[in-house]
């Protein structure tokens, strides 16, 4: 990570949050539909999204020098369309699994996505969970590059209501 000399924190998100972190998703999402891609929409993820994340204690953000550079929601409880997968995963053992990540525009290529996701890795070590479950559209290459570089395993398509998603693991 590009960030050493910086002071950087791991944090759940909180109210004051809201306004950046929208934001944060916001123009990821924008720069997303311009690049022609479908994973978020005009819409999704909003405030609404966020504030749901925060109300059920899985918003996270990363924090460098007292600014929220990113943001992700760390679920420990499941997803249900990790249920039916076309492929197999590589445990059927409990999971963390991140969604809506989503880096500052002015502050990414410093590895702050990479940051995140080690921080997740080590609070679901800490609670006992040893498998890391995400997805992602065919074409976000940002987050393809990211898991990859991050040890995950393809492991086969999950399905939203929005289209299926390419679905990864890494045992922790």
């Amino acid at each position: 990570m590009n960030v050493s000399s910086e002071k950087i924190l791991f944090r759940p998100a909180v109210n004051e949050d809201i306004p950046v972190v929208t934001s944060i998703l916001r123009m990821a999402a924008d720069r997303m539909l311009a690049e022609g891609k479908k994973q978020w929409t005009e819409s999704y993820p909003g405030e609404s999204d966020v504030r749901a994340d925060i109300g059920n204690n899985v918003g996270y953000v990363v924090e460098l020098d007292g600014k929220v550079v990113a943001y992700g929601a760390v679920v420990l409880d499941g997803e249900p369309a990790y249920s039916s997968i076309e492929g197999k995963w590589l445990s059927d053992q409990k999971y963390v699994v991140v969604h809506r990540l989503a880096v500052l525009g002015s502050s990414e290529c410093r590895g702050l996505a990479s940051y995140f996701m080690h921080e997740v890795e080590k609070l679901a070590v800490a609670l006992g969970i040893k498998s890391f479950r995400v997805d992602t559209n065919f074409d976000n290459q940002r987050m393809l590059k990211c898991l990859e570089k991050n040890g995950f395993t393809y492991c086969g398509e999950v399905f939203y209501e929005r289209g299926s998603r390419k679905a990864f693991e890494k045992l922790i």
